[in-house]
């Protein structure tokens, strides 16, 4: 079994039952460890849209990478998500951060997530999760990465 940490957000809609429908499916094909709290942030890349809600998974399989991310293709497909431009507004969004402490290029996948060490709405509810967990290419501890943001970007605990 492989340990594994999920990004989920979503800007569109009923932001907290979208986080806990995608929740739902994913516990039907893996085996969720931790849930971080749920983080309100204002949008990045394209900022003209509503502002997400997000959250980390860890969670445990025996996909292989690939299979994981169709099934996260999938699902989002099947929670409502369609096709946009990038940074665009989203129903659901699923997105691998770590997939164990492996390191995948290929065209499809990029593990560890490449965007993830910039990213305050992905290491503050990874911190509160897995504050420890290394990363397999700079050998920073995810408390490390978030301590060396120069800008946490308005996320905000939600509840």
């Amino acid at each position: 079994m492989i340990r594994v940490f999920l990004g989920i957000g979503t800007n569109l809609g009923d932001r907290k039952q979208n986080l806990q429908e995608a929740r739902a499916a994913v516990n039907q094909r893996l085996e969720i460890l931790k849930e971080s709290s749920i983080y309100q942030t204002a949008p990045w890349g394209f900022l003209e849209q509503p502002a997400f809600l997000n959250q980390v998974l860890e969670v445990q399989t025996d996909m292989s990478s690939l299979n994981l991310l169709n099934f996260l293709k999938h699902t989002e497909k099947q929670l409502g998500r369609q096709a946009n431009f990038r940074y665009g507004p989203r129903l659901i969004d699923l997105d691998i951060l770590f997939y164990g402490d492996r390191i995948i290029q290929t065209p499809r996948l990029q593990v560890p997530h490449p965007r993830l060490t910039q990213r305050a709405f992905v290491l503050i509810p990874l911190a509160e999760i897995a504050p420890e967990w290394v990363h397999p290419q700079n050998k920073q501890t995810v408390a490390q990465l978030l301590a060396a943001l120069p800008d946490l970007g308005g996320v905000q605990k939600c509840g």
